[in-house]
């Protein structure tokens, strides 16, 4: 090879490691901004995504960060709810809304789509490379019998996570789920404590936010607020007091799963009733989005 094209070569190679060390700063800068959120004295508020098009939304809306919903993206992909759907079709998801967003993307990466330690480094390293800055990870294993990871082994999942993101240089922000109340897990009386117990130690192996999914009871959110050492996140439901009441509550985080996905089905299984059975369609007029809006909203 001729010196010019080695010279060529090398500088190529340069260009490319500098861009990857500028993109991992940029990346490793947002994570610690999406961590920052869950600290100050506003409420971080997160309405769920599944795609390109409801994450530009809810970034055009003012959100701070963008968050997915496992449930939505399976459901949108043709899959039950539960890691039917595979870590790398999830993944595909996450690094397509992430390429297309400024603002932090966390993606709900459900209980990893494997067990073992490596599978858990694998997903890391996945979340990294599709260019989002947190997860959320449960404790639910999808076993009627046995609905929960034992503690410790959690706890080591978590710690591989962190290490992992570590090691890559991106402080990746562990939302660390339970489904203690979720998945009526023991006896009513015990599920506080349980949660509260499993909640503190993610938090010391690694995790940087609880959430506890299934509590709408006004005193057992701010009880778990005291209770749980590090911001809590609580999933918006039916029946879950307003946002400024959560806030006062101290809660440091809510998101609402897969509750907006849901509300746009329920509007378009409105609309094809509607067609099927009357021949009007008198659903859609509601606030359809402009063609032009929308598709501004898609080349911004």
């Amino acid at each position: 090879m001729r010196t010019a094209e080695r010279w060529g070569d090398a500088c190529k190679h340069f260009q490319l490691a500098r861009k990857d060390v500028m993109e991992k700063k940029s990346q490793s800068a947002k994570a610690e901004k999406f961590r920052e959120l869950h600290r100050g004295s506003k409420l971080l508020v997160l309405a769920n995504v599944w795609d390109v098009a409801s994450a530009r939304l809810v970034e055009d809306a003012g959100f701070r960060a963008v968050a997915t919903s496992s449930a939505a993206v399976a459901n949108s992909w043709g899959f039950a709810d539960g890691q039917q759907i595979s870590r790398a079709e999830m993944l595909t998801v996450v690094e397509r809304i992430a390429s297309h967003v400024q603002a932090p993307v966390s993606a709900d990466l459900e209980a990893g789509y494997g067990d073992s330690d490596d599978d858990v480094g694998e997903l890391a390293r996945g979340l990294i490379a599709a260019g989002a800055v947190g997860l959320n990870f449960e404790d639910g294993t999808g076993e009627s019998q046995n609905p929960l990871y034992p503690q410790e082994r959690q706890v080591q999942r978590i710690k591989v996570l962190r290490e992992v993101s570590e090691s890559a240089g991106v402080p990746v922000v562990i939302n660390a789920r339970t489904d203690v109340y979720l998945r009526e897990v023991g006896d009513p009386a015990s599920r506080f404590e349980h949660a509260v117990r499993r909640a503190n130690a993610y938090r010391k192996a690694g995790a940087d936010c609880l959430f506890v999914p299934g509590v709408r009871d006004r005193e057992a959110i701010r009880q778990l607020a005291k209770a749980v050492d590090g911001p809590l996140n609580i999933l918006a439901t039916p029946g879950t007091p307003p946002l400024g009441d959560l806030s006062r509550l101290g809660v440091a985080r809510v998101s609402f799963g897969s509750w907006p996905f849901r509300a746009a089905m329920g509007l378009f299984r409105k609309f094809l009733r509607e067609v099927s059975k009357r021949g009007t369609f008198a659903a859609l007029e509601a606030e359809p989005i402009p063609y032009a809006d929308l598709n501004k909203l898609m080349t911004d």
